[in-house]
């Protein structure tokens, strides 16, 4: 009779946490044993992001030993999975040694990555070899992305990551540990943002201030729709991990207080790179659960 008893409680408090949850999510079918992360919308139905480079035969291409990190773009389906998923063109003439994550420009021209540097960019003097910077390049039918630069403003002994453009194409938003002066990073990485002006330049960066920016971690920068900017940071009183925070952004381009997101967007593990689409979109996580690495999950307002 207890046990009776017991097991009529525990799916009552099932069933009632199921529908008190605002959320559904759905681990993707192109989920596996490898990382799926560096999420940014493209266009009104396709997804890039960022995974394991793979060779003809279907195996991780290795680089020393180490895996090499490219994009992949997706068609979002009726039922949220991304499908048709084919590497990102990039011209066989550039040197770009691995791709932590990347955005295209609302109108298609440009696409912003996360590298490091390579033999033919190498900047004079001493740097750090491991520090990321954001290149830009454009499309060309014939070899794909190509042309690409390193954004003036990325400077060698810091490190530049998480690109993504603003919906009218105006401002850069992106991450970086910049120090020294007014704009100098709080934490481990901050979220700064550029205008982008005519003839291929761009306004010094700006720290988005202390209403987003922590003196932990911040990284993965998203602005929808609604105007709301999503991130990832590591700093206390979370989940667990890197947890997903939103943060409004004004009139005046000031942003209000962050907000913590609920479960099950968050968990205790690590979630991030979080895109919002109206009621629904797509983030990453290593919760429990998942495929293996980094899983992509598609969400959903119930």
């Amino acid at each position: 009779m207890i046990k009776s008893v017991s097991h009529i409680l525990f799916l009552l408090g099932y069933l009632l946490f199921s529908q008190s949850s605002d959320y559904s999510i759905t681990n993707l079918k192109i989920n596996n044993e490898h990382p799926h992360f560096g999420l940014m919308k493209h266009s009104t139905n396709k997804i890039i992001f960022t995974s394991y480079l793979l060779g003809k035969k279907g195996k991780v291409r290795l680089v020393s030993g180490n895996p090499i990190l490219t994009i992949y773009e997706g068609v979002i389906s009726s039922s949220g999975e991304i499908e048709a998923v084919e590497a990102v063109k990039i011209d066989d003439t550039q040197i770009i040694p691995a791709i932590t994550s990347a955005a295209i420009s609302p109108d298609g021209s440009k696409l912003y990555l996360t590298t490091i540097y390579s033999k033919k960019n190498k900047p004079k003097g001493d740097f750090k070899a491991t520090n990321f910077h954001i290149e830009v390049g454009e499309y060309h039918e014939e070899v794909g992305w190509t042309n690409f630069k390193v954004l003036p403003f990325c400077k060698p002994k810091y490190s530049y990551a998480h690109p993504m453009v603003s919906g009218d194409g105006k401002t850069l938003y992106f991450t970086a540990n910049l120090r020294g002066g007014k704009e100098s990073t709080k934490g481990g990485s901050d979220i700064f943002k550029v205008d982008i002006l005519d003839n291929k330049t761009f306004s010094e960066p700006k720290n988005l201030g202390s209403k987003v920016n922590s003196y932990s971690r911040e990284m993965f920068p998203y602005i929808g729709d609604d105007n709301v900017l999503y991130f990832a940071s590591n700093r206390p009183n979370g989940f667990g991990g890197f947890d997903i925070y939103k943060s409004k952004m004004n009139d005046d381009g000031t942003f209000s207080k962050t907000e913590k997101l609920p479960k099950p967007l968050n968990s205790n593990k690590d979630d991030f790179s979080l895109i919002m689409m109206g009621d629904s979109g797509y983030f990453s996580s290593k919760r429990a659960g998942g495929k293996g690495d980094d899983d992509i999950y598609f969400f959903k307002a119930n």
